[in-house]
């Protein structure tokens, strides 16, 4: 694997699986998860990773950077799924499908660590509890893909932006990339679209109007959320959805 997080001296990948783990980690499971052998590899922005159709022989770890999971219909509209942050394995799933219904492409420049099926089956022969843990994240994918049919499907545009940047500083926080509420945000405002279900234009608004209540500053990609409790309040956001064993530590 690459080195820690700088912030946190502790791998984002182990972090992620820590901060989901129904268990503390033994110093034996954590050093086979730095042991992985990984093929490291760089993406450019709006590259894809994997993509839909694909019947891969390996799995990823998002080591740096911003990915996401979309579909596309046959006229070309897409719709995003879920962001991905540091230390999340995306298509672990593809360790039992065959083949994928999904495409994942970076947002900004991403480094991506391939480890091999054969290897992360090594890993969970050897550690079972690490196979509770990975398929527990493969749960909590489910739960995220539900809480946003909802965020989607029922709440209004203001409510939808500010549930997407409470999961967002919370997922950061989770490895330790949001000091002081802040995270990286470098999707433009057609990305959030097609996360969110509404237009550009209804974007630049909503974000307008966090602006304008204090909540959040949006400037050079950054996201810095000013109040808190208010924008969960907002967002309606409950983090019971995300599984961490400690939520309040972020």
């Amino acid at each position: 694997m690459t080195g820690p997080s700088q912030h946190t001296g502790k791998h984002p990948f182990v972090r992620k699986i820590e901060s989901i783990a129904l268990f503390t980690l033994t110093e034996d499971e954590r050093a086979a998860l730095h042991a992985l052998p990984m093929q490291v590899s760089q993406f450019e922005p709006y590259q894809d990773i994997v993509r839909e159709g694909d019947r891969p022989a390996r799995c990823f770890a998002l080591l740096e950077g911003i990915a996401c999971t979309y579909k596309t219909t046959q006229g070309g509209k897409r719709q995003v799924m879920a962001y991905h942050v540091a230390g999340d394995i995306p298509d672990i799933q593809s360790l039992h499908l065959k083949v994928l219904d999904i495409s994942i492409a970076t947002i900004n420049p991403c480094k991506v660590g391939f480890v091999q099926h054969d290897a992360v089956r090594a890993l969970l022969r050897a550690f079972p509890r690490l196979g509770d843990a990975l398929w527990r994240t493969t749960l909590i994918d489910a739960a995220m893909v539900r809480e946003w049919m909802l965020n989607t499907g029922r709440r209004d545009a203001y409510a939808r932006m500010a549930h997407l940047f409470c999961e967002l500083i919370t997922r950061f926080g989770v490895v330790g990339l949001a000091p002081d509420r802040s995270c990286e945000m470098p999707m433009i405002q057609p990305e959030l679209a097609d996360a969110l279900g509404i237009t550009p234009v209804h974007v630049n608004r909503t974000i307008r109007e966090l602006k304008e209540a204090g909540l959040i500053t949006l400037r050079s990609r950054r996201l810095i959320v000013h109040d808190w409790e208010g924008l969960k309040a907002a967002a309606e956001f409950d983090p019971a959805y995300l599984h961490l064993t400690d939520p309040d530590e972020i």
